[in-house]
C-alpha cells in the first residue's frame, strides 16, 4: 500500500518492520523467518540440515533471553502462555525469535498470577496451571523446560506407541535422569556425538528444575538464560569464544 510518509528503511526485505494503521483493520509488518520453525528443525525427517550441539545451545539461549525479557524487562510483565517448538522462529542466520503472541496477558508488576480458563499446547503446559487456573512466569518456565528436553532428545513431548497408549517425554526424560546411561539411551544422536558430556548433565538438570512440578521451586528465565549462556560459553572452543568476545566489543 502507498503511503505518504514511505521510508526507504522500511522495505521489506531489508529489514523493515513496522505497522499500517491507514486501513480499517491495522497491520503489523514483520521480518520475513526463512526458516521455519524450531519444531521443524528438530523433527523433520527430510530437513538435512546439520543441527549441531552447538547451534541447539544457541537457539536455547537465545529463546531463554526472550522470555526473560518479557517477564521481567518490558514496562509490563508479559506471560507468554503457548511456549513450544512451534512458536520459536528460525531467521535467515538460524537465530530464534519467539512468536505467536495470541494467548500471552500482561500484567501489572504487583500481580503475581492470573486466574483464567485453561490455555495452551498438550505436552507443554504446566500441569500445577491446569490444576490450578492460576498461570505464573513459572508455567512458561515449565513450557520452556520441555522445549529443552526436544532440542536434547530430537524427540516430540507426545507420541503414540499405539492407538490408545500415550507416552509423554517428561515422563520419559524424568525417569532416565535417575540413572545416567539412561539419559545417553534417549539422547539426540547428533547430541550424543558431539557434546560434552558435563555439558549435556547440566542442560539436562536445569531442564529437570524447569519441569519441578512445584511451580515455586523453579529457575527464573533470568536464571535459566544466565545458566544456558554459561553452558553454552564454555563449550565453545577457545577461538570461537575469542570471535564472539570480540564481535560483541
Amino acid at each position: 500500500m502507498a503511503t505518504d510518509n514511505f521510508n526507504k528503511s522500511r522495505i521489506l526485505g531489508q529489514g523493515g518492520q513496522g505497522c499500517c494503521l491507514e486501513t480499517e483493520v491495522p497491520l503489523l509488518v514483520y521480518e520475513f523467518i526463512s526458516n521455519g520453525t524450531l519444531f521443524q528443525l528438530i523433527h523433520d525427517q527430510n530437513n538435512e540440515f546439520p543441527f549441531s550441539w552447538h547451534m541447539r545451545l544457541q537457539i536455547a539461549s537465545e529463546a531463554a533471553g526472550a522470555l526473560a525479557y518479557l517477564h521481567s524487562s518490558s514496562s509490563m510483565p508479559i506471560y507468554h502462555r503457548d511456549i513450544k517448538s512451534t512458536n520459536i522462529l528460525i531467521d535467515e542466520k538460524y537465530r530464534a525469535k519467539v512468536s505467536d503472541f495470541g494467548t500471552s496477558r500482561s500484567i501489572s508488576i504487583e500481580q503475581t498470577h492470573l486466574t483464567t480458563h485453561v490455555k495452551g499446547t498438550f505436552g507443554y503446559f504446566d500441569p500445577e496451571y491446569f490444576q490450578s487456573g492460576r498461570f505464573t512466569e513459572k508455567s512458561d518456565v515449565y513450557s520452556f523446560g520441555v522445549v529443552l528436553v526436544e532440542l536434547l532428545t530430537g524427540k516430540k513431548p507426545v507420541s503414540w506407541t499405539t492407538l490408545e497408549e500415550e507416552k509423554s517425554l517428561v515422563a520419559r526424560f524424568i525417569l532416565s535422569l535417575e540413572e545416567e546411561s539412561h539419559l545417553y539411551d534417549i539422547l539426540d544422536d547428533r547430541v550424543r556425538k558431539e557434546g560434552e558430556k558435563e555439558r549435556i548433565i547440566a542442560v539436562a538438570n536445569l531442564a529437570k528444575r524447569c519441569l519441578n512440578l512445584n511451580g515455586k521451586k523453579r529457575p527464573t528465565m533470568k536464571e535459566v538464560t544466565f545458566e544456558l549462556e554459561y553452558i553454552r560459553m564454555s563449550s565453545l572452543p577457545i577461538n570461537s569464544q575469542q570471535y564472539i568476545l570480540n564481535e560483541d566489543e
